[in-house]
């Protein structure tokens, strides 16, 4: 079993599924396959638990001991500031792109998906969502309180205010950083056991579904997958151009470089596996150590563009596929929310599936919409995973122009010192090598 990825093994849970799904929607009575849709439904609403159980101690130790370790020096000071706004504005541009996209094309609606637990979406009702709610809805009374409801905005409010606390003690914070750094592998390890239940949950969800609906429920499928990898390449294009506007036009050397670890992380559906060789391109780039070390773990806690752009493509999708609708307000809201929900995620495989469930619950959306998402997420973590690989690099090299280091031909303000045109054959040699 260790030889096969969890990602082969959902795909064989999906194929299985829709075997089982289409032999029973074919030789059973119409009851029978509601039954059977009913029964084993019990494996999803194991997996959302199991999933909603590791949400606050995955948010707090990923977020706070990220925050921490920082530092507060002059130069890291001014380095992440500008790391920060640039990174809120890619996260902005990615939130609104899905948000634009799912609105424009609708993949969800027509679905009519109707949660199994009983009475979820008709008990259920809606509380307009204003600035003084918002507001007062982030700051928790009570962390413990707010742990023990799942309340996740709160729980990262919580995480910034104690992160930036032992960042400023320094030394002193050593201990709590340590036991939080410790945490987190205990989390990441935690959440892959988690994610074990992901290829039976996934042949339960899809078997259900087709048993009762027919196998025709996966051509919205298909569809939500094409419209979403459009919208990942004109994201692509979005930070490509910013980054060619800032930088200059030898950004397409970046660009062509950073395909093989964005490849790597493809494959993987993992972008923390391109990581080294992110780091290694970013180098000979001619991004400085200090920058590049710097800005892409940041990146990997609060610039995963593609898996913000899949959280509000989702979850508006679910909202259409239950026939619940979302005022423009409601979702300008909820692109606040995925602001602050999608952020210390990094690392965890499919960690968007958590962010969709907390943003699901606070907008009185059935969680039990998940289903509809379970078979075709390992496909689309893949584009998310390389998308947010492409991001971060892209941002390091404009933090680096920001900061005044140039990177040789081509680049605005450049200068004689590099040779870039020859980095190329090193970087493919040191990649056959490993």
């Amino acid at each position: 079993m260790k030889k096969i990825s969890l990602t082969k093994m959902i795909v064989v849970g999906l194929m299985l599924g829709m075997i089982a799904g289409v032999a029973i929607n074919e030789m059973a009575t119409v009851d029978t396959a509601k039954v059977y849709a009913q029964e084993i439904s019990i494996f999803t609403t194991i997996f959302l638990r199991l999933i909603k159980m590791i949400i606050a101690p995955l948010v707090i130790s990923t977020l706070v001991v990220g925050i921490a370790k920082m530092g507060d020096a002059k130069t890291l000071g001014r380095i992440f500031s500008k790391t920060f706004f640039l990174f809120i504005c890619a996260s902005l541009v990615s939130i609104a792109l899905g948000l634009v996209i799912v609105n424009l094309f609708q993949p969800g609606v027509g679905i009519n998906f109707v949660a199994h637990d009983a009475g979820v979406v008709d008990a259920i009702k809606s509380e307009p969502f204003t600035l003084k709610v918002f507001i007062s809805h982030a700051v928790p009374t009570s962390v413990v309180d707010a742990m023990a409801r799942n309340e996740i905005l709160q729980i990262v409010v919580f995480s910034i205010f104690l992160g930036c606390s032992l960042a400023a003690i320094g030394e002193k914070a050593e201990p709590i950083v340590k036991v939080l750094d410790c945490l987190v592998y205990v989390m990441l390890k935690l959440t892959g056991y988690v994610m074990l239940f992901a290829p039976l949950t996934v042949f339960a969800a899809i078997s259900g579904l087709i048993a009762e609906r027919g196998l025709g429920v996966m051509v919205s499928a298909g569809i939500f997958m094409g419209e979403f990898y459009l919208t990942l390449g004109l994201l692509w294009v979005i930070l490509i151009g910013l980054a060619t506007v800032i930088v200059g036009p030898c950004i397409r050397r970046l660009t062509r470089s950073i395909m093989e670890p964005a490849l790597l992380a493809f494959t993987t559906a993992s972008s923390e596996a391109a990581f080294p060789g992110t780091l290694n391109k970013l180098e000979k780039f001619g991004v400085s150590s200090k920058i590049a070390s710097f800005v892409l773990p940041i990146g990997y806690s609060f610039n995963l563009v593609g898996s913000m752009a899949y959280c509000s493509f989702a979850a508006v999708f679910i909202a259409q596929a239950c026939n619940i609708e979302l005022t423009m307000g409601e979702q300008i809201t909820m692109l606040l929310i995925l602001m602050l929900t999608s952020k210390g995620m990094a690392g965890v495989p499919r960690a968007s599936m958590v962010v969709i469930a907390a943003t699901l619950s606070q907008f009185n959306i059935p969680e039990a919409g998940l289903v509809l998402l379970m078979g075709v997420d390992p496909f689309l973590d893949m584009g998310r995973s390389a998308t947010n690989v492409m991001s971060n690099a892209m941002g390091a090299a404009i933090v680096s122009r920001w900061e005044g280091e140039h990177f040789g031909t081509g680049c605005r303000g450049e200068a004689q010192v590099k040779t870039p045109v020859q980095e190329e054959p090193v970087t493919d040699a040191e990649v056959a090598m490993q």
